[in-house]
């Protein structure tokens, strides 16, 4: 108890006063202070991403003097004194029914329209950020717009004909990106401090296609140009090697590198109560644990062994230590796609440079990111300078973006089938840690990036049977449960995926999206 109530006076220390023309953009954490922390520590909500949703029914300051008088009243009922205050958020859908005789494209065409918000309007004291633009959201808690899922998404509305609905998600970002200077995970004020995997130059590209317009390519270059920068804020001042700022890292040889970071050293508001209970059973600082756990975040894959110094314990997370080869091959990417933009629009000096950045990080990603050992491409721990030797689906990334070597490809293959093919499709990681991007679990994204990163090296038989496999168990649990589910179990048909801070989640955004590019989009 005393522990927690030093973490408490820490917490309030580290917050510090507000300033009045940030109460409109602040996270609840801040905006209800004490009242927040007691609601997320006391468990009366499952998920703490109940309360960070929910929507005031008065000013923050009334309720917060409400709370003050009432708090140490004999009788004083947390529970009730939400629910009156607050109104609490809802799933997806509770009116929506499937049909389970329907085929699956069917079911995601019924969908789409349930999953699509409308461009939002203000809503007083909510931490929605509001958007000028239609968007899907993934479904069930996860009620607002995420950057890196919503990249699979799009691959599924361009499948299913809603060229609009891509342009508006598109739009969205951009509109994020001159807001904010880069894309937050999500469109809520306590993700404003962390992004997610570089899908932006991807999306643009994705429209492109679409629309079969370059020209796209040139009208979005200056938002990809600005999020180009966030990414590498600090490059030009760093020189020492092995050293870090923020979302850069310099290596030996002049050679600048990107890692995932997060932007507050404090508990994630969203998963509070986890992160604060996590930090009494870690020997690490609490800050430096907060970091870490921020950046496992903006990383997408949170949680997983890759982040893991024992593979084991959350408690030994190191994320901002680790370079990874999935976040360099979408830098890359993003660098290509710059070289292309300037190309377009006429200013060969500029294509030259990102074209001069892409051929230079390609060679570092080789350099850093594949194991002679193991033949195989893994995370690089800049810190102890080695390699961190997780065998995880992040090594499909360099065959995805065209960065490895015909030789690098067919050893990452032999290892893929030995190690991560499974009955339905493939595995996150090797590793079973109870963590949700490990083993057991499959993942959407993943599935589509192990894909095309074969088929980009002509292992088509290969990517069949994983898009096979990966179909089938989609087929199997929506015709059994009606529902498209966030994640599976690719190792067990017969069991649910799990792990993670949240129950299993249906809907889904990514998963629908991957599902009709892959069964429309290789007969093109």
């Amino acid at each position: 108890m005393k522990k927690f109530q030093f973490f408490l006076i820490s917490y309030f220390l580290i917050f510090g006063a507000l300033s009045p023309k940030l109460k409109a953009q602040i996270s609840p954490a801040k905006k209800y202070g004490k009242l927040f922390v007691q609601v997320q520590m006391s468990g009366i909500f499952n998920d703490s991403k109940t309360f960070v949703d929910a929507v005031a029914r008065k000013p923050p300051d009334e309720i917060m003097r409400k709370y003050k008088a009432e708090k140490n009243r004999a009788g004083f009922n947390l529970r009730k004194f939400v629910h009156k205050n607050f109104k609490l958020p809802s799933s997806y859908s509770s009116h929506f029914h499937s049909d389970t005789t329907a085929s699956v494209a069917e079911h995601i065409n019924r969908l789409w329209p349930v999953l699509t918000r409308q461009p939002d309007s203000t809503v007083k004291y909510s931490s929605l950020i509001p958007l000028p633009y239609s968007y899907v959201v993934p479904g069930g808690r996860f009620r607002e717009i995420y950057y890196w899922d919503s990249y699979f998404t799009m691959l599924g509305l361009q499948q299913s004909g809603k060229t609009k609905l891509l342009r508006d998600m598109l739009k969205n970002f951009a509109y994020l990106i001159k807001r904010y200077g880069f894309i937050p995970n999500g469109n809520r004020t306590y993700y404003l401090h962390r992004s997610q995997p570089p899908f932006f130059s991807l999306m643009v590209q994705l429209y492109a296609q679409a629309t079969n317009n370059k020209q796209v390519l040139v009208h979005y270059l200056p938002y990809m140009e600005k999020e180009y920068h966030f990414w590498m804020r600090g490059a030009d001042s760093l020189h020492k090697n092995f050293s870090a700022y923020r979302r850069v890292v310099h290596l030996k040889g002049n050679v600048i590198l990107n890692r995932y970071w997060g932007g507050k050293a404090r508990p994630r508001p969203e998963s509070f109560r986890h992160d604060s209970l996590l930090a009494t059973k870690s020997k690490e600082k609490p800050a430096r644990l907060y970091r870490n756990l921020r950046a496992a975040a903006e990383s997408g894959w949170d949680f997983s062994s890759r982040w893991l110094k024992d593979g084991k314990s959350l408690t030994t997370i190191q994320t901002t230590r680790i370079v990874p080869v999935d976040l360099n091959s979408l830098m890359y990417h993003m660098e290509k796609t710059l070289a292309e933009a300037w190309r377009i629009k006429g200013n060969n000096k500029k294509a030259a440079l990102f074209r001069k950045k892409a051929e230079n990080r390609r060679k570092w990603i080789q350099k850093y990111c594949w194991s002679k050992k193991k033949k195989f491409f893994t995370d690089y721990n800049f810190v102890q300078q080695a390699s961190t030797g997780v065998i995880s689906l992040a090594c499909m990334y360099p065959l995805y973006m065209n960065v490895a070597t015909k030789n690098q490809a067919a050893s990452t293959v032999s290892i893929l089938k030995k190690y991560l093919l499974k009955p339905g499709g493939v595995v996150t990681t090797t590793n079973h840690t109870g963590q949700q991007w490990d083993a057991p679990n499959g993942w959407a994204p993943l599935q589509w990036i192990t894909y095309k990163g074969l088929s980009n090296y002509h292992f088509d038989h290969l990517a069949n049977t994983i898009r096979n496999r990966w179909m089938h168990i989609n087929q199997r649990v929506f015709h059994q449960t009606g529902k498209m589910m966030e994640k599976y179990n690719v190792e067990d048909l017969s069991k649910k995926a799990g792990g993670g801070e949240y129950k299993l989640q249906d809907g889904f955004g990514w998963t629908n999206g991957v599902y009709m590019q892959l069964k429309y989009g290789m007969q093109r």
